[in-house]
């Protein structure tokens, strides 16, 4: 593939060639810089690009230019490249013409002139822009290859990994696609073979584990060091926010994951109600920059890895993984997050990962294309991955044992959904059974209050009821609620017990829990707020927290 362009416009000849170094000295190597002080002409250039099969990946015009201003540029040019990052160059007096192309064009970013010294006010944020495009870019497609059944419970797996950890793959259904017959056959592939993952250097993976997929990936699954300050157990929003900060502040820190950065948050289709982010992202984009951001700090990544013991000593806490490995620290952060209940319904579990999912609204719904899909569950997550699935499928219906949505979910969701034609909410209404062949094909629906039974048609459905937290490996010396979340704080205190007894003269911090030393964090402690910013705050915390823990022994 051709490197990406960036085109930038301006008709002041001084600007232009300014800005033009700028770029070239940063992003030569990776993309191509092009110029021009005409706006039409940039048009017709965009224009045999695309008809060139070349991707342009940001875009950057001056406000002020007599022939086309800036705004009337680019709403332009996302007819042709759509996908494109969006800045417009203003001057402060310009400042009310590009907070209205925020929503005129969708504008990603407005930059002052002059913007000296780049490295300031320039690079970190074109940095962020051309991450966030490759992120999402899909060119022609030569990387990794999933051969498989769509209705195939490991085929199932092993996209939700890939995809969770943030790598791009094509997915050939064996029912749909002249190119897996071909590969099937070509490679003398059985069916116990599948899925198949295809790698980029053309040898095949038949029936991976997780482990094999993420050592061929490059994924760290080893770790380096003798002992570490910190480590922290799960990288959803918290785990991952505790790394940022335990390696910005110099602690030698290890994340540890079983599954894919971002826990529950990352498989969320749209976060809006984040800080900072007025136009939300998805919970892979957050995944993906506050990984990103651990590791540039320092953090080591550990995944696929699974804690199942915790040794306790005086000053260091040995971790025992189910691959044999044993890793010292000095403190720990449990923040495994929580997971979605199972539904126990007749013929549920005979379909999961065939037609039933856990979450997996994003990795599941283009297979959902004009079909009818049911969600199940009134909370935020359940609302955000309606309206992803209804951008994909011919009808989404949300069952809610509720008569409406109001107690659980946000009000900007309900809105959305009220406001969308293809959902359609079933109150006092639950599942009273899953029914199908090889996969799910139909679902009979209970009203609660009449007692009347329905049949539905059903390609899918997804599942997004409660939340069971992940403490059933801890050791019972860590106290925990009657629900399994870890107790913290006062709450250790005034549940203490033989198995899990506060030995220190001084208080616990509001972090820890009955072990000194060991901190929980998000979702997974007692009276967490089940927030995406709430666990980000408490990860922060609990390292403030491992500090003063460090300094006493």
């Amino acid at each position: 593939m051709k490197k990406p362009i960036l085109l930038n416009v301006d008709d002041d000849p001084q600007v232009l060639r300014a800005l033009r170094q700028d770029l070239r000295s940063r992003y030569k190597k990776d993309y191509q810089i092009l110029s021009t002080d005409n706006p039409h002409e940039a048009l017709e250039s965009l224009k045999e690009l695309k008809n060139r099969g070349e991707e342009v990946a940001l875009l950057l015009s001056d406000q002020r230019m007599p022939q086309l201003d800036g705004v009337d540029f680019l709403e332009k040019a996302i007819q042709i490249y759509p996908k494109a990052k969006r800045v417009l160059l203003t001057a402060y007096s310009d400042t009310n013409a590009a907070i209205k192309a925020i929503n005129a064009v969708n504008l990603d970013h407005y930059l002052m002139k002059p913007w000296d010294p780049p490295e300031e006010t320039l690079y970190p944020t074109l940095d962020d822009l051309l991450d966030d495009w490759w992120a999402n870019f899909k060119p022609k497609f030569k990387g990794l290859r999933i051969l498989g059944y769509q209705y195939s419970h490991s085929s199932h797996e092993l996209k939700e990994y890939l995809s969770g950890n943030l790598f791009s793959y094509a997915w050939l259904d064996m029912e749909k696609s002249e190119e897996a017959q071909q590969l099937f056959e070509q490679n003398d592939l059985k069916s116990e073979d599948l899925p198949a993952l295809f790698m980029e250097d053309g040898t095949i993976l038949k029936r991976p584990e997780k482990a094999a997929v993420a050592e061929r990936l490059g994924l760290n699954v080893k770790a380096k060091a003798d002992i570490y300050d910190v480590a922290i157990i799960g990288a959803g929003p918290a785990g991952l926010a505790a790394a940022v900060y335990g390696a910005s502040e110099g602690l030698k820190t290890l994340l540890i994951e079983k599954k894919a950065p971002g826990g529950q948050a990352g498989t969320s289709s749209r976060i809006e109600n984040y800080l900072g982010f007025p136009k939300g992202l998805s919970g892979s984009d957050l995944a993906r920059r506050a990984l990103s951001q651990a590791e540039r700090l320092g953090a080591e990544f550990l995944t696929p890895a699974e804690v199942k013991h915790i040794n306790i000593a005086e000053s260091h806490k040995v971790l025992e993984l189910i691959d044999g490995q044993e890793i010292i620290c000095k403190s720990l952060v449990i923040a495994t997050g929580v997971d979605y209940r199972k539904l126990e319904t007749k013929g549920v579990s005979d379909f999961t990962g065939a037609g039933v999912y856990y979450g997996a609204a994003t990795t599941e719904a283009n297979a959902c294309s004009n079909e009818q899909v049911f969600v199940v569950g009134g909370g935020n997550s359940a609302g955000q991955a309606a309206m992803y699935l209804s951008q994909f499928a011919r009808k989404v219906n949300i069952l809610i044992r509720r008569d409406d949505l109001t107690a659980t979910m946000s009000a900007y969701l309900i809105e959305q959904i009220e406001s969308t034609p293809n959902i359609q909410l079933w109150p006092q209404s639950e599942v009273a059974e899953a029914q199908g062949d090889e996969r799910l094909e139909k679902l009979i629906i209970k009203n609660r209050i009449s007692g009347e039974f329905k049949e539905e048609d059903a390609a899918a459905m997804f599942i997004f009821i409660g939340a069971k937290p992940f403490t059933d490996w801890i050791p019972e010396r860590i106290g925990i609620d009657g629900k399994g979340f870890i107790h913290s704080g006062q709450d250790v205190v005034s549940y203490a017990s033989k198995e899990s007894p506060w030995t220190m003269e001084r208080e616990p911090y509001s972090l820890e829990t009955s072990v000194p030393g060991v901190f929980a964090a998000g979702d997974v402690r007692s009276g967490a707020m089940n927030r995406v910013a709430s666990a980000v705050g408490e990860g922060a915390m609990a390292i403030s927290f491992v500090h003063r823990y460090l300094t006493e022994i």
